[in-house]
């Protein structure tokens, strides 16, 4: 019997670390993909002989090349790193008090509110864009990175409002009340109890707004027409897919560049991130 317990314990393990392990090199292959493919020669790529997953022929920086001296591919990632900041910035600002008032302050019908706030997030950017585009050129807007950070919040405040009412709901209002006996206001218990035990939703909001913003497509199309102001998304494919032409090595350069530092900003909150998403952080 002990002999049976051990072989079953040892195989559980071993699948165990299978599943992990599969799930890793699946989720580690784009990576990957993008990694070598960033030093493939042209001849390399396009040949069907060669296998994919190997340099066939010596690595070669051209693609680097291309993507830093033929494109303004440097600027797209300073335009995308500003419009995240402030967009993240703004989505924090409404988001985290909305999300407060709406699980604390307005008795049964909060709910129901921030479920309506949560179903504007799905409304596809494909119908408001057309609206949008006509409000940003009456702002004087149009062609300028501030279009972005006055539209991107209009999908990334619905979702964290929900997101965060949640988590709200999910702290004891005990623990404010108690600071509230002990002398503090409604702001300062808020500010100084709910504030830090919420740092995974409040993390998970920053991480998602900023995801958001990095891949966002259609309205940085629409509004921003001066190469010198697009974003990632929009530079990239725009700049390095010309007619049936498609720089690959140079494309998956600025896609991994791109995507590295989401990762390991993924990988260094991942259970933060998660506890924001189930809101186990709380018990």
């Amino acid at each position: 019997m002990p002999a049976r317990a051990s072989v079953r314990r040892a195989a559980g393990r071993a699948g165990h670390a299978g599943i992990i392990g599969a799930f890793t090199l699946f989720s580690a292959f784009p990576f990957y993909w993008m990694l070598i493919t960033t030093f493939k020669r042209t001849g390399d790529l396009l040949k069907r002989g060669n296998n994919p997953f190997i340099y066939n022929q010596p690595p070669t920086l051209e693609n680097l090349r291309v993507l830093f001296e033929d494109t303004l591919y440097g600027q797209w990632l300073l335009n995308t790193a500003l419009v995240g900041v402030l967009v993240v910035a703004i989505t924090l600002v409404l988001a985290v008090p909305a999300g407060y008032a709406l699980a604390r302050l307005t008795g049964r019908w909060g709910e129901q509110v921030g479920i309506g706030i949560f179903l504007t997030y799905l409304v596809p950017p494909t119908l408001l864009f057309i609206p949008m585009s006509r409000l940003i050129a009456s702002l004087g807007l149009q062609d300028s990175l501030w279009s972005l950070v006055l539209v991107y919040p209009s999908f990334t405040v619905p979702f964290s409002i929900w997101l965060l009412m949640g988590f709200f709901k999910a702290i004891p209002p005990d623990l404010e009340e108690a600071a509230m006996i002990d002398g503090h206001s409604r702001l300062g218990a808020f500010v100084r109890v709910v504030v830090p035990i919420s740092v995974a939703g409040i993390l998970t909001v920053i991480i998602f707004s900023f995801t958001l913003v990095t891949q966002e497509f259609v309205y940085a199309l629409t509004f921003i027409s001066t190469a010198s102001e697009y974003t990632v998304s929009v530079g990239v494919p725009t700049f390095l897919v010309r007619g049936d032409v498609y720089f690959w090595g140079s494309l998956m350069a600025g896609c991994f560049i791109a995507s590295v530092p989401i990762a390991i900003l993924y990988n260094f909150f991942v259970d933060r991130f998660i506890a924001g998403f189930t809101v186990g952080a709380i018990k």
